[in-house]
């Protein structure tokens, strides 16, 4: 059959007709071999372009179709869908970039039409021998996989359950709340932390469509898009949660403790513990670290037989016994929403955090004014002191070359919000913001930035550069920046006001510093298992910035939360959301399409030699140890041609993309 191309110009309003000559470049198009047809249209992706395109086909008797306009990745399957309109293998349409790889780069006009008519020819050489490949359909599994317990990870649960479909959620501690549940009160409106998330945790626990893994960890992940198989390690808790009743006897009678987690370290639980009251589940697990029973014995000593918890146990629920489990779970669609952790501030030494007793994190000050907090919402130094004076340190490690570069975008309003709890508890406390540039972004934020002025907070606009004991100030500082009435158990906080200009010092009794959010230390490691990538900060990427920010690259995996970038609980909940609406509208189409575009194995060349399953990043070759080859699994393939660059044998083949089109790609971009 004689190859009939159809190649449609688009000018993109002017974003390639303001640099290229549309008529010049049309005529070009039209000289080409194998061409019968080329036009020029102001908008090719409008309506009236997609049937142009799809009457032309008709008419003429078209059997490749050529549209040079913009990125592939942003309107291919629109044309595709175009060409399936006229009757023709959407695989036989192919895009030329002359945007992003064209007008956009070139500095003349001259320049813009030798790329053009470069692009337009090495897509039409490469035409006449494209193939119609075959798009496969497999079913999806109806039911979602969410990682992480927060508020993201809770509201896409909720959504996607209230939907009727099945829901796993994964949360590595022992409840779901995240960091929230540490939380005393939300900017702006300063509501109750705990009463607007515990309902929410409930409802999770009691919804017939959630079951909620706990004290778990994502171990393996295999499948593809609709089809994923996830294997769920289940950490042994040393609890029998079927027969526990909660009544927290156990806890009571546990004669060892450590350090408590949730509250930062500022309190103490014990090694059989929940977290806090209203943990979800409200069953204890206990601590093998902490338990003298669960240590490994010292060799040459008796091991410990407290057993305390078992001994007062009416359920008999206590279960030294317990090993961890793999628990395997099939489902369709993958939402990560693992959160984030704050920066460790202790290499950050001229703060003087983990040195100094008056220098507290955020999160510590949470836990500190929480009613359920250590102190039961008293704020106090660590000697117990009520303080008289407090500074506010934002911008510790964001906004830093040294650190993070990047803004963590809640520090100036929880910053904001922590002056407001102290200035209401003590209305004579001097509260001090030493910022570098207030960022209120959200709803109602300037207004609480507003009213913080009102309520007498002092702002230093200046990133503090040194923190002191009075002993050490007094001891380092001459005698003429000697402060009068400076206490040795005071803290000298140092930093340029740079709209005064001038070298502030000033003397608190309490520092609180806003250390950068980051990923989690094993992000890395969970974006190989789900294989999502990760940005230049560290956060999980997004398919787009503007036009995906849910979506990952992986097909059928989503992102929620703080996981892809910092943000705060409104945008953390409305994505969380976004992420269910998607992985809803994916398993509401009870199958998925495969890409044609996938690779293949010649068995008559493949050597064995298994190159292409150590370098495939999709895990889409296996081997067959009956043959001695490879062989592609086409659902997991995404066409990437990794396997096809590295086989030695030239055994590997990407569909779309054989050699013969290639060559004829390259033949026609050096034509002219």
């Amino acid at each position: 059959m004689d190859t009939k191309i159809g190649i449609f110009i688009c000018h993109c309003g002017t974003n390639i007709a303001g640099k290229v000559n549309m008529e010049e470049v049309t005529a070009f198009a039209q000289s080409l071999p194998g061409v019968a047809l080329a036009k020029n249209y102001k908008f090719m992706c409008s309506d009236p372009g997609q049937e142009m395109i799809r009457e032309d086909i008709k008419k003429h008797g078209l059997n490749r179709i050529i549209v040079a306009a913009c990125s592939p990745s942003m309107h291919e399957k629109t044309f595709w869908r175009a060409a399936m309109g006229g009757g023709l293998n959407p695989f036989l349409c192919r895009m030329a970039n002359i945007r992003e790889q064209c007008s956009w780069v070139t500095e003349t006009p001259a320049d813009a039409l030798l790329k053009a008519k470069r692009l337009i020819s090495a897509a039409a050489y490469r035409a006449a021998h494209l193939q119609p490949l075959e798009m496969k359909k497999v079913p999806i599994t109806p039911s979602a996989l969410i990682v992480g317990g927060g508020i993201a990870g809770i509201q896409a649960a909720l959504d996607l359950a209230d939907g009727g479909i099945q829901v796993y959620l994964v949360e590595r501690t022992p409840t779901v709340g995240g960091h929230m549940a540490m939380f005393d009160k939300t900017f702006p409106t300063l509501d109750c932390a705990a009463c607007i998330l515990t309902p929410k945790m409930v409802d999770c626990a009691s919804h017939p469509k959630i079951e909620i893994l706990t004290y778990s960890e994502v171990e393996e992940v295999s499948g593809f898009v609709g089809n994923f198989q996830v294997k769920v390690r289940r950490k042994a808790a040393y609890v029998d949660h079927a027969k526990c009743n909660g009544c927290g006897l156990c806890m009571e009678k546990c004669p060892y403790k450590t350090l408590s987690e949730f509250d930062q370290g500022l309190s103490k639980r014990k090694a059989i513990y929940t977290p806090f009251p209203q943990a979800v589940p409200n069953k204890p697990v206990i601590d093998a670290a902490t338990c003298v029973v669960l240590k490994p014995p010292v060799p040459g000593k008796k091991p410990a037989g407290c057993r305390a918890c078992e001994k007062f146990c009416e359920p008999k629920a206590i279960d030294f016994t317990q090993q961890d489990r793999i628990e395997e779970i099939d489902v369709g669609t993958i939402i990560l929403a693992t959160g984030f952790k704050t920066l460790d501030a202790k290499p950050l030494k001229q703060f003087g955090y983990g040195r100094l007793p008056q220098v507290y994190t955020a999160l510590e000050f949470e836990r500190l004014n929480n009613a359920a907090g250590p102190t039961s919402g008293v704020i106090q130094t660590r000697d117990g002191r009520k303080p008289g004076s407090v500074a506010i340190l934002h911008c510790i490690g964001s906004r830093d070359e040294n650190y993070h570069k990047y803004c963590s975008r809640v520090c100036c309003m929880y910053a904001l919000k922590y002056a407001h709890l102290i200035k209401d508890k003590f209305h004579d406390c001097a509260v001090y913001c030493f910022y570098i540039d207030m960022r209120c972004f959200g709803k109602g934020y300037e207004e609480f930035y507003v009213r913080l002025q009102e309520e007498g907070v002092k702002f230093m606009r200046g990133k503090a550069a040194q923190v002191w004991t009075g002993a050490e100030y007094k001891a380092l500082a001459g005698p003429q920046h000697q402060i009068e009435g400076l206490q040795d158990n005071q803290v000298v906080v140092q930093a340029e006001d740079t709209l005064l200009q001038k070298m502030m010092r000033v003397p608190v009794d309490m520092v609180i510093l806003t250390p950068a959010i980051e990923p989690h230390a094993d992000q890395d490691e969970m974006g190989r298992k789900f294989l999502v990538s990760r940005g230049a900060d560290g956060f999980f990427l997004e398919q787009h910035p503007k036009l995906a920010p849910v979506s990952t690259t992986s097909d059928g995996v989503f992102l929620a939360g703080a996981c892809q970038t910092p943000k705060d609980i409104p945008d953390t909940v409305a994505q969380g959301s976004g992420a269910a609406s998607k992985a809803f509208s994916l398993i509401m189409r009870k199958e998925v399409e495969i890409e044609g575009t996938t690779a293949w194995v010649n068995e008559d060349l493949c050597s064995g030699c298994r190159t292409c399953l150590e370098i495939c990043p999709y895990h889409a070759v296996t081997f067959l140890e009956d043959k001695n080859r490879s062989s592609v699994n086409d659902a997991l393939c995404k066409g990437c041609g990794t396997c096809v660059a590295t086989c030695p044998s030239s055994a590997m083949t990407a569909r779309g993309f054989t050699d013969e089109q290639v060559f004829a790609e390259i033949e026609g971009m050096m034509s002219l």
